[in-house]
């Protein structure tokens, strides 16, 4: 058996090599860097591919977020809901932006935000809600636009995780997580389902004068060059990073439904085994693409479950093994610990075990077996 990684870029690459490496030479023999063919071509592809107006690439997922909220025209101490369970950037570009954080609890069974902690955090000055779709799996979109259309409140999704995921809405529509909100992000580093081979993000939008907005911020305020509108940033994904998404694009779908089957042989290697729920697969599986596989351990045995990993050469991740409200960087004495019963709990139970696209069969039976060994 293959040395198990906990993400596999090289056997990836190894499989579509010879598409990534024509792609580099064309944007090589073009010498155009930026702004490039390839980057107006991989946007089109990655429009069509989502059924969105407008794509809007820029450097990385994080400015993609910091994008997004400015393209809003908010005002220096508006609030903005999110989750209290998720990777800073989510938070840190609310802070950077002058704008107020509220931070909720999240549900049980899917990490993502709890619409009743959404809704429980409203305000009078509350502007937007950024619902995070966690470890690949799309948040309640049905009742969280509910809540914002109640209470005029825009939706920025945080799509880094869950590119490729389809929520059905109510009235059985169909949308790819990230065009359901206002305006959607992600990021395209390396490891994400389609990661690039560097930096890299995108916003996406059907809104008409927010993608007009974004570009303008994307490009140092310029509309025309040299004409400044607006007070803007440098973001921009280059061509090399977009001839390589452009390849990987078409595989996508595939990527995810072998990350689907290989959860799927977890869970049920997994089933019943005392002191372990396994992640939430919903009937439509199409919403959850399973960035990470992650499970709950109970009874205070994870951290000695990773020792046993570690000690068995199986990598595994903790994501996130502290809560953002109390995060040096984030902390607020006006927000009480007992405000996030399920994060607190969460983060003491959760890990994540190897996923990605080259997984093989007898891999994950080698990790189930451990894995059963030690809690058995």
């Amino acid at each position: 058996m293959k040395s198990i990684k906990m993400v596999d870029l090289n056997g990836q690459y190894e499989a579509i090599k010879g598409e990534v490496d024509s792609a580099l030479d064309s944007v090589l023999n073009t010498t155009s860097f930026i702004n490039g063919p390839a980057v107006k071509e991989f946007q089109n592809n990655l429009q069509e591919y989502l059924n969105v107006k407008h794509v809007i690439p820029c450097a990385n997922g994080t400015d993609a977020l910091q994008l997004a909220l400015m393209s809003l025209n908010l005002s220096p101490g508006d609030e903005i809901i999110t989750s209290n369970f998720t990777f800073a950037s989510t938070a840190e570009v609310v802070l950077l932006m002058g704008l107020k954080l509220k931070l909720v609890d999240i549900n049980e069974e899917t990490f993502n935000i709890d619409p009743s902690s959404i809704e429980n955090a409203i305000t009078s000055k509350t502007k937007a809600i950024i619902p995070v779709h966690l470890f690949g799996q799309s948040a309640e979109m049905g009742k969280i636009t509910k809540i914002a259309k109640q209470h005029k409140l825009q939706i920025i999704e945080d799509n880094a995780q869950a590119l490729g995921a389809t929520y059905t809405l109510k009235n059985g529509e169909m949308k790819k997580t990230g065009t359901i909100g206002d305006i959607g992000t992600t990021s395209f580093f390396p490891s994400k389902n389609l990661g690039a081979y560097g930096d890299g993000g995108a916003i996406f939008t059907n809104n008409d004068s927010l993608a007009k907005n974004t570009r303008i911020l994307a490009n140092h305020g310029m509309d025309k060059r040299y004409y400044h509108d607006l007070v803007g940033v440098n973001s921009r994904l280059d061509s090399v990073q977009a001839a390589i998404l452009d390849v990987k694009l078409k595989y996508l779908d595939n990527y995810n439904e072998r990350r689907r089957n290989s959860a799927l042989r977890y869970s049920n290697n997994l089933k019943g085994i005392n002191n372990i729920i396994t992640p939430n697969i919903p009937s439509d599986s199409q919403s959850h693409v399973f960035h990470q596989y992650t499970l709950r351990i109970l009874d205070s045995k994870r951290d000695s479950l990773a020792e046993y990993l570690t000690k068995n050469s199986i990598p595994f991740g903790i994501y996130y093994p502290v809560p953002l409200h109390k995060q040096k960087a984030y902390y607020s004495p006006e927000v009480d610990n007992n405000f996030f019963p399920v994060t607190n709990k969460a983060v003491k139970e959760v890990i994540s075990l190897p996923m990605h696209t080259e997984l093989s069969i007898e891999q994950i039976d080698f990790i189930s077996e451990k894995i059963i060994e030690f809690l058995n």
